[in-house]
């Protein structure tokens, strides 16, 4: 399974020219950390991996707190529209 950076980008963008908001970026570290689990379901002690994900789960959910103390309408959207909180 590869990552469609992409699909992703066009998916989440606000215009034509965005790929850098905030929610483009939770975007693709989302895509990447679903990957990543995936892969470290079937190999358990590759920590060196392991770090690198609790690197990126830290930097989405900075992302999403900046998100939501600045516009909480997007924040509410790009929570639905990823499936992140229950």
């Amino acid at each position: 399974m590869s990552i469609d950076k992409t699909d992703l980008i066009k998916q989440f963008q606000k215009d034509a020219k965005d790929t850098g908001s905030s929610e483009v970026q939770v975007a693709l570290l989302t895509a990447r950390i679903n990957h990543l689990t995936e892969h470290l379901r079937d190999h358990r002690k590759d920590f060196h991996s392991r770090r690198g994900l609790i690197q990126m789960t830290n930097r989405r959910r900075k992302l999403l707190n900046y998100l939501k103390a600045t516009e909480v309408e997007r924040y509410n959207a790009i929570i639905t529209k990823l499936s992140l909180r229950k």
